[in-house]
């Protein structure tokens, strides 16, 4: 298999790949629009930030990373690139009334 087709196998399998508890919570904070994505492939609080969203937030973000830290070594591409191509495709991806952060940084709502 060409490494550009596993980059892309590997990316699309990222978009699902996240412990199971954590893809609960994560689905159920973004639903109510308390935790939105950034165009870095990572997630952040949307407004009032509590511990446990601070958490959930820290917890998924080092998941992603480890994920993009891998694509980054197998296909010999530049992380910051990687985690373009991702949040990119996540925020592509996001139903209706979720958010997402802009390139100059501002909420927006889909």
């Amino acid at each position: 298999m060409a490494l550009v087709e596993r980059f892309w196998i590997l990316m699309t399998l990222l978009a699902v790949s996240f412990a199971a508890y954590a893809q609960s919570d994560l689905a159920s904070a973004k639903a109510q629009g308390l935790i939105g994505e950034r165009p870095d492939g990572l997630v952040a609080v949307v407004a009032d930030s509590t511990p446990a969203l601070q958490s959930l937030a820290s917890g998924v973000n080092a998941e992603r990373m480890a994920e993009y830290r891998q694509i980054a070594e197998e296909t010999d591409a530049p992380l910051e690139a990687v985690q373009a191509r991702a949040g990119r495709q996540i925020i592509e991806r996001l139903p209706a009334g979720q958010y997402f952060m802009d390139a100059a940084g501002r909420w927006r709502q889909k």
